[in-house]
């Protein structure tokens, strides 16, 4: 139970190299922003647990929506981060995740039509907290938490709430957490679309706000299998489209000139309010004692008229008993939203139109080989010259590399690493 327990657990924080606020499309991770509350506990009381991780991704593809579904989506991404989990007592922990993610875009480089303006790169910085207790009933577990993201062209909050409760064998747990974003959005449109000019940078701002929901029951099923399954439900509203995202169209009329010639296109708008109804299962089979089979499916469904489907199958195999190799290997399909057409393909009578290729029907492939080595003793120990002398175990190392093509013509590559160490 507790393997299956601390694995949807510690998914969440590595869905930090991603976004720390639920973006309007992307369906990965279902809306959801890691918190510091949702991290494990230590393993042992008085061990401060801290994790260093980080990852370089690396993006091509043809499909920009900067520029109406046309155009270069090669995009680099390097994104280190910390995770510190503090136990203050036997029945309290104060967690912490901290991060930048510092990307170069071909795609947001032609927001300005120029390239190598100030928009081919920049930084986002992140940092959420949380503190978690255990009620005197030693089933229960409460914990609240906030955070806060910074980008050039958004300023994102979030609290979160989170209660779990375990039964009385350890067979079983229920848990529930709910989160809210506050988000401003910068209101920077494509260059030839300003009010007063492409010099203009007073450029206003909107809002957006995201509701979330998660519930996840997780259960021993027998001595090899462990299973979970969870709902989780977003509300967004507010300012959904991406105010830089170009969209040109098929027909025209006097205001637009010829369709598709630069400066003929209007920026993306999508509907202000739209909900997600994610539902996923989990399993865990321990085959034998070296070799697992750790199974995911999840459903997506929302009010845009997308509905998907994700397949993921993890073989976590130990080598010896502290090397692990894990290939892995995840599908995912959807359907289009009803607010997407590909360039040249919309009307100017449509009242929501996108050409962002998050929101188009495509299926993806993503397989990869991951490593895990933990000896027994650690892989080595030192002091830190904040530690007042004591002793920091470098506990275990993780690799991991992943590809991913999709049928739109999309690749990417990412390798990201995570270095364990816990201190007295």
């Amino acid at each position: 139970m507790k393997n299956v327990l601390l694995f949807c657990l510690l998914a969440a924080p590595l869905a930090a190299f991603a976004q720390a606020t639920p973006t309007p499309n992307r369906l990965d991770g279902s809306g959801l922003s890691p918190n510091a509350a949702q991290l494990p506990t230590p393993g042992r009381y008085g061990e401060t647990e801290v994790d260093i991780l980080g990852s370089y991704y690396q993006q091509s593809g043809n499909h920009s929506a900067v520029e109406g579904g046309i155009g270069s989506q090669h995009l680099t991404d390097t994104a280190p981060t910390i995770l510190l989990n503090v136990p203050l007592d036997s029945t309290t922990r104060l967690a912490a995740n901290v991060g930048i993610d510092y990307y170069t875009s071909a795609s947001s480089d032609k927001i300005d039509q120029v390239m190598s303006s100030p928009s081919a790169a920049d930084a986002r910085i992140h940092a959420d907290f949380g503190l978690a207790r255990v009620l005197a009933d030693k089933l229960t577990t409460v914990g609240l938490g906030a955070g806060v993201s910074k980008e050039y062209d958004y300023l994102s909050f979030n609290l979160l709430a989170s209660w779990a409760r375990a039964s009385q064998d350890g067979n079983r747990q229920l848990s529930v957490s709910g989160q809210a974003f506050i988000d401003k959005i910068t209101l920077i449109t494509p260059a030839e679309l300003r009010v007063g000019g492409t010099r203009n940078k007073n450029y206003g701002s909107d809002k957006r706000q995201s509701f979330t929901l998660s519930v996840v029951y997780a259960q021993v099923l027998s001595k090899r299998l462990q299973a979970s399954i969870s709902i989780e439900p977003v509300v967004q509203r507010g300012l959904l489209s991406t105010p830089f995202q170009r969209v040109y169209f098929f027909d025209s009329n006097p205001a637009l000139g010829a369709p598709g010639a630069l400066g003929t296109a209007l920026a993306e708008v999508l509907p202000r309010l739209r909900y997600k109804y994610p539902a996923s299962v989990r399993l865990t089979y321990y085959a034998t004692d070296l070799v697992q089979l750790r199974g995911f499916y999840r459903f997506y469904n929302d009010n845009f008229g997308i509905r998907a489907h994700t397949f993921e199958l993890e073989v976590p195999v130990k080598v010896t008993p502290f090397f692990t190799l894990y290939p892995f290997y995840r599908y995912h399909t959807q359907t289009a939203a009803d607010y997407f057409a590909p360039y040249l393909q919309h009307s100017v009578k449509d009242e929501y139109f996108t050409s962002d290729y998050d929101l188009s029907a495509f299926s993806a492939n993503k397989l990869g080989l991951g490593f895990r080595y933990a000896p027994l003793y650690g892989l080595g120990r030192f002091k830190t010259p904040f530690g007042g002398g004591k002793i920091t175990k470098f506990k275990s190392l993780d690799v991991r590399y992943g590809y991913y093509r999709q049928s739109t013509g999309l690749t990417a590559n990412i390798i990201s690493a995570n270095l364990a160490f816990t201190m007295p």
